[in-house]
């Protein structure tokens, strides 16, 4: 009987396909066996030993790059290899649960956007007597903040909190809120915002900025980008801000370039 079996045959009896045996020649990680009268290549139970090995490591994660000389090594070096290898494995794996738990975040909500204290925050405002828009335009601030500021996030979430600690701007920021609906000359946004610039002048450390944002050389786009946010369909809440910002520059509080006193 001629010595050895065809590439069909090795490939079914290693757990492998034809294809890959090809590729496997292709990387040079088995050799190309000899061939027959009839020519055919004939592998031997060498070459259906290295197959078992390739497909082995291979599935187990190991590169095709590295399989060639995890094979060859003698016993110190394969077994340093395949820590090696295990620890590869064990990072991508994390790297997958992570990404696994983002996508579940994500069919849950905001949990991939936003961290739970800053979900706490929103629930609380829903509380307090904010309108679901409310809270749907605050969700996007934050989201914002946390892109453009990510250094300041958490101080700015300390801020909101004491903030909403305080009846008085709760109420105004409700108001503001609702001033979203009036037409942009309506003299209660004039009214408004003169209480709203009172109050932070009273209290900066509410001053809606996220700690870090002066220190950015490109703050006062950043500043705009987040302040700004919304406010294309709605033309009230951009003379508010405007009048606001006028009001504080006024008292000498330039707020695009301000850090919030503690």
């Amino acid at each position: 009987m001629t010595d050895g079996v065809t590439i069909g045959q090795a490939a079914a009896f290693a757990g492998v396909t034809v294809k890959a045996i090809r590729h496997y020649h292709q990387h040079r990680l088995i050799d190309e066996p000899r061939r027959d009268s009839s020519g055919y290549r004939r592998y031997g139970s060498a070459d259906l030993l290295r197959l078992v090995q390739i497909r082995t490591l291979a599935a187990a994660g190991v590169p095709l790059a590295e399989i060639g000389a995890i094979i060859d090594a003698d016993p110190d070096r394969f077994a340093a290899a395949l820590v090696d290898v295990e620890r590869r494995l064990t990072d991508r794996i994390d790297d997958l649960i992570a990404r696994r738990g983002t996508l579940r975040r994500l069919a849950s909500g905001d949990r991939a956007l936003l961290p739970d204290r800053a979900l706490a925050l929103l629930n609380r405002a829903a509380d307090l007597g904010f309108t679901p828009d409310d809270v749907t335009m605050a969700r996007e601030g934050l989201v914002l903040i946390k892109a453009l500021v990510p250094e300041g996030f958490d101080d700015y979430i300390c801020r909101i909190e004491r903030a909403l600690d305080d009846p008085r701007y709760g109420s105004l920021i409700r108001r503001m809120w609702r001033a979203a609906e009036w037409e942009p000359d309506d003299p209660r946004i004039d009214e408004l915002a003169t209480a709203i610039a009172d109050h932070f002048l009273a209290h900066r450390a509410l001053l809606p900025i996220p700690a870090g944002l002066q220190a950015r050389t490109d703050s006062a786009i950043r500043y705009s980008l987040l302040t700004h946010h919304g406010q294309e369909q709605k033309p009230a809440w951009t003379r508010l801000t405007a009048l606001i910002e006028a009001r504080l520059r006024s008292a000498g509080i330039d707020i695009a370039d301000q850090t919030p006193l503690d």
